[in-house]
């Protein structure tokens, strides 16, 4: 915007002083001209006395010798009493210039080798016309015509130069409003809700920054409003968890009633997490920074611990590969948790007992993969099921976990996906980034040493540098 408004100033500008410039220096021109020929008048006009009371040659030639022309000047007289016709000074125009001169007995011009000459007819006492020649050079034609272009040139310039520094000037006063109020955008969509723009600028921008500020400010209304909502609601689970709580604490001893009590217990905390997110209004898909996130092989083989007993309960085989050794990820334990916890319960709930699963971790130099498949039906549209509110299309199924993940591995740079599993049923592939948060899941192919190729009917495989488990 602004060097358009420049590159305008400049075309406007310069169009300006053409129009205006061109025209002038022509009538400079021709007033230099008519200076010439105005001197060469009075010239000729100082000897026309003369010729009116003599015709001698010597007196002549003493007038034009004084006119202060010297050989500028020539006076050309008829032939009168058979005398020939006599010329005093220099002759430059032709003889059929001065004798239609002599004949029309008015003022004319001739061009001659140099100049011009002026042929001024004067009456003589006898009643011929003599003729006065007054040679105008070009240098006298063109005086001063140079220097007046040049200045010319120069205020044209200076004009333009000073049009596009005004320009310049009024394109910042109303760029710089502009590209504030297009960060302060980018900083509230990256969720930093503080952003506010300057309402200063041209009215226009001013009024914008306004109705952005505004905007901003009914945002964070908006999301104040949600969490607190959130938080309510979240708070009346706290009843009926209580009474769930002191029915368990009477189921008595044995490993059912244990597995009761530390499900209602996990459920205790998952609810005060959630009071507490929503009051605090921080993200837990967060990307961690240098030496934060968790071991990923350590949250694997606790929530597997977790889970394996209710898989014993319902004749679940499982297996576990690549959680032997440390893995570290940018990602918050507790968002971890989450998102495996999510794509565990749907093994549970969406396959029948006795079905197969496996949690596989692959840690390569710069991304880390967590697959989880089972031995089920596996799923028929893999779009729709990742699609948020929608799952699966079973009962039971709202695409609320399978989002949960999405979000977490989008968070580093990751993504999610969809495929068939070695076992015959569904496996979910989150890829998680470990060179940092570039907010574009396109980073996929290879990855260090982590590989990934597609078997004949269709499963997602990784090969490795190194053996797992």
């Amino acid at each position: 915007m602004r060097w358009a408004l420049v590159k305008v100033s400049l075309a406007v500008t310069a169009m300006v002083v053409v129009a205006f410039a061109v025209p002038l220096g022509l009538v400079i021109r021709e007033m230099a001209r008519d200076r010439a020929f105005a001197g060469a008048e009075r010239e000729a006009a100082a000897v026309a006395p003369a010729l009116s009371i003599t015709t001698d040659r010597a007196q002549l030639e003493r007038v034009v010798a004084s006119a202060g022309s010297g050989a500028a000047m020539a006076v050309h007289l008829p032939a009168a009493g058979g005398a020939q016709p006599l010329d005093i000074g220099r002759r430059r125009a032709s003889d059929e210039d001065i004798a239609a001169v002599r004949k029309l007995g008015r003022a004319s011009t001739s061009t001659v080798p140099g100049g011009s000459a002026l042929l001024q007819p004067v009456a003589l006492s006898s009643g011929e016309i003599a003729v006065v020649e007054v040679f105008v050079p070009e240098s006298a034609v063109t005086n001063g015509v140079g220097t007046a272009w040049a200045v010319l040139a120069a205020v044209g310039a200076a004009l333009v130069v000073g049009s596009v520094a005004v320009a310049d000037r009024l394109g910042v006063r109303m760029v710089r409003p502009a590209q504030r109020l297009v960060q302060g955008a980018h900083e509230l969509g990256e969720g930093k809700l503080g952003a506010r723009v300057p309402e200063e600028g041209p009215t226009e921008l001013r009024l914008a920054a306004v109705a952005f500020n505004s905007m901003a400010d009914q945002v964070v209304q908006l999301l104040a409003n949600e969490r607190e909502l959130a938080a309510d609601l979240s708070h009346r689970l706290r009843t009926p968890l209580t009474v769930l709580r002191l029915n368990a604490a009477s189921l008595g001893d044995g490993p059912a009633a244990e597995q009761t009590r530390a499900a209602v217990e996990q459920l205790e905390r998952e609810v005060d997490t959630i009071i507490r997110t929503a009051r605090d209004a921080k993200p837990q898909t967060a990307a961690a920074g240098p030496g934060a996130g968790c071991d990923a092989a350590e949250v694997v083989r606790e929530r597997m611990g977790f889970w394996s007993a209710l898989a014993e309960d319902e004749g679940r085989k499982w297996r576990v590969a690549g959680a032997d050794r440390p893995v570290r990820i940018p990602v918050a334990r507790a968002d971890l948790a989450a998102g495996l916890d999510a794509l565990l319960g749907n093994v549970f709930r969406h396959t029948p007992e006795g079905t197969a699963f496996a949690v596989d971790v692959h840690n390569g130099e710069d991304a880390v993969i967590v697959l989880v498949s089972d031995a089920g039906t596996g799923i028929a549209d893999p779009e729709a099921a990742m699609a948020r509110g929608r799952g699966s299309g079973a009962d039971g199924s709202t695409g609320l976990g399978l989002d949960i993940v999405r979000r977490l591995a989008e968070s580093t740079g990751g993504d999610v996906r969809i495929g068939r599993s070695v076992l015959g049923g569904t496996e979910v592939r989150i890829w998680i980034q470990l060179d940092g948060r570039d907010g574009s899941p396109r980073r996929r192919g290879h990855r260090g040493s982590v590989r990934r190729r597609r078997t004949g009917r269709g499963a997602l495989s990784f090969n490795r540098s190194r053996s797992l488990p």
